[in-house]
């Protein structure tokens, strides 16, 4: 990335407008994070709702106190462990910090992220920048700068191109202001290895929080607009029978070796058998098929193990649990 298209993206930040950001994870809608009128433009960019609470991408741990009280030990030790990376920590909010950020929660998430574009911008600006996924609200976050185009249009002043994302999910959320850790929404980084560096046996599930603490816990998210639906490996020869003339063109998401037809009604996506490499291409794959005629997206259930709960999530969300 070039200094004048960092140049330019601070200075529209500080004119309250709104930047897209290539992240590790997925890019953000970035506006400055205690200019209310401009994170008010990324409700109105991304159409979504006030109460859903905004993630704010700040530059070094130094400047977790400006944003977060009372921090305690564990989330310094998960910081500088995982930072910067795909980790988000829920923590009590100072009072300066804008309610319109934060949802009108006591609690504000912070992370630094890992792309080299992000810490130079962030770096170069100075504060925090509150990014939420560049992408109206419930549907599929982007990864790719061209992704962003085609979401948000000429609704964002400038996208910094970073290439396509790393990861290609969300951070994992964890939930740092109470007495005991919570995970809000999994990702990247595992329960297993957020309890192995607090020294504990395990971390609270993700699935046992039903108000929307934090960013992606709306039961419909991720999702295409094609309809989109989740079955067992067991049930696809079922599913095969079961369509019927006005289902066709119908596109199957499989990751096992599933024996599967291939002709001008069926068409099959054979995605990674690894965890890390089937989470990098699945947006982008959601994505390219949503653009497509089918009249439906089938996608099959993923292994069970943690390496996989973060896409069983997207899944989940992207089927509205369908």
């Amino acid at each position: 990335m070039t200094t004048p298209e960092i140049t330019k993206a601070v200075k529209l930040l500080r004119e309250g407008r709104l930047v897209a950001i290539p992240t590790e994870t997925v890019y953000g809608l970035g506006a400055d994070a205690t200019n209310e009128s401009a994170v008010r433009k990324i409700f109105l960019a991304k159409e979504r709702p006030h109460d859903h609470p905004l993630i704010v991408h700040i530059g070094n741990i130094e400047q977790l106190q400006d944003w977060a009280r009372e921090i305690p030990p564990a989330a310094m030790k998960l910081a500088r462990a995982f930072w910067p990376g795909p980790l988000t920590l829920i923590l009590k909010k100072q009072p300066q910090v804008l309610d319109i950020v934060t949802a009108g929660q006591n609690t504000v998430g912070l992370r630094i992220p890992r792309h080299p574009v992000a810490r130079e911008l962030l770096e170069a600006f100075g504060g925090g920048i509150a990014a939420p996924s560049a992408n109206r609200f419930t549907r599929i976050s982007p990864t790719t700068a061209h992704a962003v185009a085609e979401e948000l249009g000429g609704k964002v002043d400038l996208i910094l191109d970073g290439g396509p994302c790393e990861v290609g999910l969300e951070s994992t959320i964890i939930d740092m202001s109470g007495e005991t850790p919570v995970i809000l929404r999994p990702g990247a980084i595992t329960a297993h290895a957020i309890a192995a560096e607090l020294g504990l046996p395990d971390i609270a599930s993700p699935y046992a929080q039903h108000e929307t603490r934090a960013p992606g816990m709306h039961h419909l998210h991720y999702a295409p607009r094609t309809r989109t639906i989740l079955i067992e490996t067991e049930n696809i020869p079922d599913m095969l029978l079961a369509l019927d003339r006005d289902d066709f063109p119908a596109a199957f998401v499989v990751n096992s070796d599933v024996i599967m037809p291939q002709n001008d009604k069926i068409r099959c996506i054979k995605m990674p058998h690894e965890a890390a490499a089937y989470a990098h291409d699945l947006y982008h794959t959601l994505r390219k098929l949503d653009h497509q005629d089918f009249k439906w997206i089938i996608i099959e259930t993923v292994p069970q193990g943690e390496a996989w709960d973060a896409i069983r999530d997207r899944l989940l969300k992207a089927t509205g649990s369908r």
